[in-house]
């Protein structure tokens, strides 16, 4: 089996077992829309204030709700050895990797555009208007939250409270890429010049690019410890 043909049938497995219980999706919808409620609780979502901190706001919410998604990555796989059978299967043990990275993308960004819309009505701003360019930024930020999170969440799936590891694992290497999201957020939503976050756009694909190249050389290394 090929790179490519191993890593899309993990990609079409673990988004199958995914939309046939929907457990975590759920959970992870429901619980992005009450980090929005509550933060629109905290500021006045008409004013000036709160469109100046949407992009901040908007990507606190998305990575403490993907958080739930990103422990699971590898979790199904921890019952009855199935991850001791991927790793002796006969194909690139990047291919694992590349397959759940893909899993999460996907999953991240279906959270994301349910999350976008209910946050553009709470917090006054018009997202119709900067679609294609908002589209990227999330593309973007989220790549690099599923390329970080899907890294450590294989390290952290032997330990038994990998739910609480996984946030300290991840959060310090996050902290970069989130900035320059938001920083990128902010201004668009606000109507500045595409001018003005073009620098963190390319910021955010470095980052996203040279993680995905090194965790991919050192994923078989990460899952043996």
């Amino acid at each position: 089996m090929t790179f490519w043909n191993a890593a899309i049938a993990i990609l079409k497995k673990d988004l199958r077992c995914e939309f046939r219980t929907k457990e975590v999706f759920n959970s992870s919808a429901l619980f992005a829309l009450l980090v929005v409620v509550v933060f629109s609780m905290a500021f006045e979502p008409t004013s000036e204030q709160a469109r100046a901190l949407s992009g901040g706001l908007l990507w606190v919410a998305f990575v403490f709700s993907a958080m739930l998604a990103l422990s699971r990555t590898f979790a199904r796989e921890v019952p009855n050895d199935c991850m001791l059978g991927l790793q002796m299967a006969p194909i690139p043990p990047a291919a694992i990797y590349v397959g759940k990275l893909l899993s999460n993308l996907i999953f991240l960004v279906l959270l994301e555009l349910i999350l976008l819309p209910v946050f553009a009505i709470f917090y006054n701003v018009r997202i119709a208007e900067h679609a294609l360019m908002l589209g990227l930024i999330v593309l973007l930020g989220s790549w690099g939250l599923a390329a970080v999170g899907t890294t450590f969440a294989g390290i952290a799936t032997t330990v038994r409270l990998r739910e609480l590891m996984l946030p300290v694992l991840l959060l310090p290497f996050m902290i970069p890429p989130l900035m320059w999201a938001a920083w990128a957020t902010g201004p668009l939503l606000a109507g500045r010049p595409l001018s003005e976050i073009a620098g963190w756009l390319k910021m955010l694909a470095a980052y996203d690019i040279v993680f995905v190249v090194m965790a991919s050389l050192l994923f078989p290394a990460t899952v043996n410890e």
